[in-house]
Protein backbone atom coordinates (compact mmCIF):
# COMPACT_ATOMS: atom_id res chain seq x y z
CA UNK A 1 0.00 0.00 0.00
CA UNK A 2 2.80 2.34 1.41
CA UNK A 3 4.69 1.38 -2.03
CA UNK A 4 1.50 2.26 -4.59
CA UNK A 5 1.30 5.79 -2.64
CA UNK A 6 5.13 6.72 -3.47
CA UNK A 7 4.60 5.82 -6.55
CA UNK A 8 1.74 8.32 -6.85
CA UNK A 9 3.37 11.11 -5.32
CA UNK A 10 6.68 10.54 -7.88
CA UNK A 11 3.77 10.27 -10.79
CA UNK A 12 3.00 13.65 -9.84
CA UNK A 13 5.88 15.10 -9.25
CA UNK A 14 7.20 14.61 -12.78
CA UNK A 15 3.69 16.01 -14.01
CA UNK A 16 3.31 18.95 -11.91
CA UNK A 17 7.12 20.07 -12.59
CA UNK A 18 6.69 19.58 -16.59
CA UNK A 19 6.47 22.60 -18.56
CA UNK A 20 3.08 22.12 -19.70
CA UNK A 21 1.53 21.94 -15.89
CA UNK A 22 3.49 25.70 -15.75
CA UNK A 23 2.01 26.66 -18.90
CA UNK A 24 -1.30 26.11 -18.15
CA UNK A 25 -1.49 27.50 -14.64
CA UNK A 26 -0.30 30.36 -16.28
CA UNK A 27 -2.94 30.57 -18.49
CA UNK A 28 -5.38 30.17 -15.85
CA UNK A 29 -4.48 32.60 -13.94
CA UNK A 30 -4.04 35.40 -17.09
CA UNK A 31 -8.01 33.51 -18.00
CA UNK A 32 -9.17 34.82 -14.57
CA UNK A 33 -7.59 38.68 -14.71
CA UNK A 34 -8.63 39.03 -18.53
CA UNK A 35 -12.36 37.69 -17.99
CA UNK A 36 -12.40 40.55 -15.51
CA UNK A 37 -11.66 43.20 -17.57
CA UNK A 38 -13.62 41.83 -20.79
CA UNK A 39 -16.66 41.65 -17.66
CA UNK A 40 -15.85 45.27 -16.84
CA UNK A 41 -15.69 46.05 -20.83
CA UNK A 42 -19.30 44.29 -21.17
CA UNK A 43 -20.86 45.55 -18.21
CA UNK A 44 -19.75 49.43 -17.65
CA UNK A 45 -18.90 50.07 -21.29
CA UNK A 46 -20.91 48.07 -23.59
CA UNK A 47 -24.49 47.69 -21.72
CA UNK A 48 -24.77 51.43 -20.92
CA UNK A 49 -24.34 52.44 -25.10
CA UNK A 50 -26.83 49.20 -25.19
CA UNK A 51 -28.87 51.07 -22.62
CA UNK A 52 -29.25 54.13 -24.94
CA UNK A 53 -30.65 52.27 -27.79
CA UNK A 54 -33.24 50.41 -25.77
CA UNK A 55 -34.50 53.21 -23.85
CA UNK A 56 -33.33 51.60 -20.72
CA UNK A 57 -35.22 48.23 -21.10
CA UNK A 58 -33.37 45.89 -18.43
CA UNK A 59 -33.76 42.18 -20.08
CA UNK A 60 -33.76 40.87 -16.63
CA UNK A 61 -36.98 41.89 -15.72
CA UNK A 62 -38.46 40.82 -18.87
CA UNK A 63 -40.86 37.71 -17.76
CA UNK A 64 -44.35 35.73 -18.20
CA UNK A 65 -46.39 34.94 -15.48
CA UNK A 66 -48.25 31.67 -16.45
CA UNK A 67 -49.62 30.85 -12.93
CA UNK A 68 -49.30 33.12 -9.82
CA UNK A 69 -46.75 30.62 -8.76
CA UNK A 70 -45.32 29.64 -12.02
CA UNK A 71 -42.99 32.65 -13.88
CA UNK A 72 -40.80 31.90 -16.85
CA UNK A 73 -37.86 34.76 -16.45
CA UNK A 74 -36.84 34.67 -20.44
CA UNK A 75 -35.33 38.34 -19.84
CA UNK A 76 -32.35 36.35 -17.50
CA UNK A 77 -31.90 33.95 -20.46
CA UNK A 78 -31.77 36.45 -22.85
CA UNK A 79 -29.30 38.58 -20.84
CA UNK A 80 -26.83 35.91 -20.47
CA UNK A 81 -27.22 34.88 -23.93
CA UNK A 82 -26.25 38.71 -24.92
CA UNK A 83 -23.97 38.27 -22.37
CA UNK A 84 -22.00 35.80 -23.91
CA UNK A 85 -22.32 37.04 -27.40
CA UNK A 86 -20.88 40.40 -26.17
CA UNK A 87 -17.69 38.95 -24.09
CA UNK A 88 -17.12 36.43 -26.98
CA UNK A 89 -16.78 39.52 -29.48
CA UNK A 90 -14.40 41.35 -27.02
CA UNK A 91 -12.28 38.02 -26.88
CA UNK A 92 -12.26 37.78 -30.23
CA UNK A 93 -11.11 41.19 -31.40
CA UNK A 94 -8.80 41.35 -28.36
CA UNK A 95 -6.83 37.85 -29.99
CA UNK A 96 -7.28 39.17 -33.67
CA UNK A 97 -5.34 42.27 -32.51
CA UNK A 98 -3.32 39.83 -30.81
CA UNK A 99 -2.51 37.57 -33.78
CA UNK A 100 -2.50 40.64 -35.91
CA UNK A 101 0.85 42.16 -33.77
CA UNK A 102 2.19 38.88 -33.50
CA UNK A 103 2.23 37.78 -37.50
CA UNK A 104 3.76 41.17 -38.21
CA UNK A 105 6.46 41.48 -35.65
CA UNK A 106 7.35 37.67 -36.71
CA UNK A 107 7.31 38.96 -40.34
CA UNK A 108 9.77 42.40 -39.46
CA UNK A 109 11.90 39.54 -37.57
CA UNK A 110 12.06 37.00 -40.60
CA UNK A 111 12.69 40.38 -43.59
CA UNK A 112 15.58 41.71 -40.91
CA UNK A 113 17.86 38.15 -42.23
CA UNK A 114 18.98 38.43 -45.88
CA UNK A 115 18.36 35.94 -47.74
CA UNK A 116 21.47 34.66 -48.23
CA UNK A 117 22.85 34.55 -44.66
CA UNK A 118 19.40 32.13 -43.64
CA UNK A 119 20.22 28.22 -43.57
CA UNK A 120 19.20 26.05 -46.71
CA UNK A 121 16.53 24.46 -44.71
CA UNK A 122 14.84 27.66 -44.12
CA UNK A 123 14.92 28.88 -47.46
CA UNK A 124 13.69 26.06 -48.91
CA UNK A 125 10.86 25.96 -46.26
CA UNK A 126 10.20 29.79 -47.31
CA UNK A 127 9.88 28.58 -51.10
CA UNK A 128 7.25 25.70 -50.16
CA UNK A 129 5.24 28.24 -48.51
CA UNK A 130 5.37 31.30 -51.45
CA UNK A 131 4.26 27.65 -53.66
CA UNK A 132 1.71 26.90 -51.61
CA UNK A 133 0.36 30.32 -50.94
CA UNK A 134 0.74 30.93 -54.35
CA UNK A 135 -1.62 28.09 -55.09
CA UNK A 136 -4.80 29.25 -52.77
CA UNK A 137 -4.10 32.46 -53.93
CA UNK A 138 -2.02 34.14 -51.16
CA UNK A 139 0.09 37.24 -51.81
CA UNK A 140 3.50 35.86 -50.88
CA UNK A 141 6.64 37.96 -49.35
CA UNK A 142 8.53 37.87 -53.13
CA UNK A 143 4.64 39.34 -54.78
CA UNK A 144 4.19 41.38 -52.12
CA UNK A 145 7.66 43.33 -52.89
CA UNK A 146 7.60 43.46 -56.44
CA UNK A 147 3.67 45.59 -55.72
CA UNK A 148 5.49 47.98 -53.53
CA UNK A 149 8.42 48.73 -56.07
Amino acid sequence: MFKSTRGFFAEFKSFAVKGNAFELAIAVVIGTAFTAVVNSLVGDIIMPFLGLVTNNVDLKNLSAILRPDLVIKYGVFLQAILNFLLVSLSIFVVFKSISAARRSVFREGERAIPAHEKPAEVRLLEEIRDLLRRKVGEPTEASALKDTL
